[in-house]
């Protein structure tokens, strides 16, 4: 396999950087974004190569920022991609699609996927301790796959995370701290604790490698339409990395003549209780102001001052796109309509996802006849609390044929 990976540079004045540990540029403070030589990968491979390949995010490795093979996470990726006509008929959208990533291997959201390819990156720069800031799902991820991978993790969440998510990094043998403060906190003490010891955090100073992960996603949506492009794409916000880069990716495949020309008009969704972006997006600014406190049951999305705001937003906005920030009740429907109408169950994220999917098409932004995709990030199983309330207890019966008619009985009365 060849090397397409060129190296790094800033997205803000154009810097160039050498493939190190590093996510800020020395000149401007601008983030720094992976860059590839794209004639050289237009040469080398085909779709009908990539066809032939296992069907994991690997697959399209030459759009991937390693200078050699895989070596965590290699079975990640390639999620189911679904018809949802009753979940569509219900949003009055009769091309409507879920990108299932609540089934990604190993952790069940699709973290996995820009972790398999941080810490396959850490492995080539030489890092044996590794770690990140995390909602969650991400603390799940990189504990589970430093682990398989023989890397020592410490992982830094909110003190309020979900028990869920609590045991689900704690069970890989992590060092897991929880800090009395918000995500925001977290982050910026994870930054300090990676520079101090020389650590590969993977969204701190290994997060241009992490981020391209995402990607996958992007280019996994296209092939499964048969390298066809949606016309709309839902995702969820937290810091806006995830939209950024499917923009990133679905102009990647133009550039490589693998779709026609026409890119997707990408909308983001986020909580009304954290919803910088969103905000920012409705009042026409092309800047974020922060959160200081959010207020809302959906953790995983609860960064108040996203790294990559200004960017989701022109993402979105160059997209032709838009943006919605449902409420937490909102939330928790979108999460059963998901579950009741395709059998999928979402966590938080993803209940977002749907109920701004709703609000967009009751404002004629999705048409009914247009392809739609819906992104499902993260597994209902990591938040089954926030359902608590809304699903009642089974009835109880005695082991006797009698008493289940009857209940059978009650249950037909009502339905007529």
């Amino acid at each position: 396999m060849g090397c397409f990976f060129e190296g790094l540079h800033c997205r803000e004045c154009g810097a160039s950087y050498p493939g190190g540990p590093t996510a800020v540029c020395s000149l401007c403070f601008g983030p720094l974004e992976v860059r590839y030589d794209y004639p050289a990968i237009a040469r080398a491979v085909s779709r009908q190569q990539l066809e032939a390949r296992p069907k994991t995010m690997w697959r399209y490795r030459e759009l991937l920022p390693l200078e050699g093979a895989v070596t965590v996470g290699s079975e990640v990726g390639f999620t189911p991609l679904l018809r949802a006509q009753r979940l569509g008929q219900r949003l009055g959208l009769s091309d409507l699609w879920i990108k299932n990533d609540a089934v990604n291997h190993p952790t069940l959201s699709f973290k996995d996927r820009v972790v398999s390819v941080a810490l396959s990156r850490a492995l080539e720069l030489g890092f044996s301790v590794v770690g990140c800031a995390s909602t969650g799902n991400l603390a799940n991820s990189v504990a589970a796959q430093a682990a398989a991978a023989g890397l020592e993790s410490y992982i830094l969440i909110p003190w309020d995370l979900e028990p869920g998510k609590i045991v689900g990094t704690l069970v890989y043998g992590t060092h897991l701290v929880a800090v009395r403060g918000s995500y925001d906190q977290v982050n910026r003490l994870s930054a300090e604790i990676a520079d101090r010891h020389h650590w590969g955090f993977v969204n701190i100073n290994l997060r241009p490698y992490y981020a391209e992960g995402s990607k996958t996603l992007g280019y996994e949506i296209a092939e499964q339409l048969g390298w066809r492009l949606p016309h709309h794409v839902v995702a969820p916000m937290a810091g806006g990395s995830l939209i950024t880069k499917l923009a990133k990716a679905f102009g990647e495949l133009e550039t490589l003549g693998w779709v026609e020309a026409g890119a997707p008009r990408l909308h983001g969704a986020q909580p009304e209780g954290c919803a910088p972006i969103v905000n920012a997006v409705k009042a026409g600014r092309d800047f974020c102001q922060p959160v200081a406190k959010p207020l809302t049951l959906v953790k995983s999305l609860a960064i108040g001052n996203p790294a990559d705001g200004p960017y989701a937003i022109a993402a979105i906005r160059d997209s032709g796109g838009d943006a919605e920030n449902p409420s937490d009740a909102e939330v928790v429907a979108g999460i059963r309509w998901l579950a009741e109408c395709e059998g999928i169950f979402a966590e938080t994220a993803g209940g977002t996802v749907v109920a701004a999917a709703k609000r967009l098409a009751e404002r004629g932004v999705l048409a009914g006849d247009q392809r739609v995709v819906l992104l499902i990030t993260g597994n209902g199983l990591k938040t089954r609390e926030v359902l608590e309330a809304e699903c009642p207890p089974p009835r109880t019966i005695g082991p006797s044929l009698g008493e289940f008619e009857e209940l059978l009985s009650e249950d037909r009365a009502v339905a007529s």
